[in-house]
């Protein structure tokens, strides 16, 4: 345990710390999925995949409801993802298909090497793909591989429970429940929030990594392990 001149205890010293990037910016290439820049040359895509009939309950744990016409899915959701100031949006486009979904780095601590993958919305049809996870992935080693972030924060609502089994399968930590944490669509929200730090990413990253091999689908495209059993 360090401590300082005055005898109090003091967290162990960052060597030659500097603020990092903000993320995103760049295209990320998988085999199975393209994470991209988000922008209005995916909105059709999108809209079809994410705003089709039946698919208001992809909306739910989100600030606002599904747009029901093209026209403010653009301005509303598009465009305004695109232009953010603090943060970066990318589109998930599988091989051979069209964008189906997309997710943020918001918010970014530059100064702290802190950033969230936020607003993750997926179609259905993109929903527990290899695409989907291999998005993911890129995400995750294009802040921690490419620029050197400590930390990356997952956080949902507590009773999102699709979005904190996929936390705990990418190999995120539970850190515990913000109460009462915001008002959303005139609701409360408790906030549950999970994390994964730097000295962690190389142990997952080898789990993904296996995960997304090859050697671990059938013939049929069925995968042998699951991640969250890989060791």
């Amino acid at each position: 345990m360090q401590t300082n001149e005055h005898g109090q205890a003091v967290g162990e010293p960052v060597e030659g710390w500097s603020p990092r990037s903000k993320p995103g910016g760049v295209t990320l290439a998988g085999v199975h999925v393209t994470a991209e820049p988000i922008g209005v040359q995916h909105s059709e895509a999108l809209f079809a995949a994410v705003c089709g009939p039946g698919d208001e309950s992809l909306w739910t744990y989100r600030p606002g409801p599904m747009p029901t016409n093209r026209q403010v899915f653009d301005d509303e959701v598009v465009r305004r993802l695109a232009d953010h100031p603090d943060g970066a949006t990318l589109a998930f486009v599988p091989a051979g298909g069209n964008a189906s979904g997309f997710a943020t780095f918001f918010p970014c601590v530059l100064t702290a090497g802190v950033v969230e993958i936020s607003g993750v919305l997926l179609a259905r049809g993109l929903q527990r793909t290899t695409a989907a996870t291999e998005g993911i992935h890129l995400m995750l080693r294009h802040a921690f591989d490419d620029l050197g972030y400590r930390r990356v924060e997952w956080k949902c609502d507590s009773l999102n429970a699709p979005s904190a089994r996929a936390a705990a399968r990418f190999g995120f930590t539970h850190e515990g429940r913000f109460r009462q944490h915001m008002v959303t669509n005139g609701r409360n929200r408790d906030t549950d929030w999970f994390s994964m730090l730097d000295g962690e990413w190389p142990e997952v990253r080898t789990r993904h990594e296996q995960w997304l091999s090859p050697t671990n689908f059938d013939p049929q495209g069925q995968q042998v392990h699951r991640l969250q059993d890989l060791p």
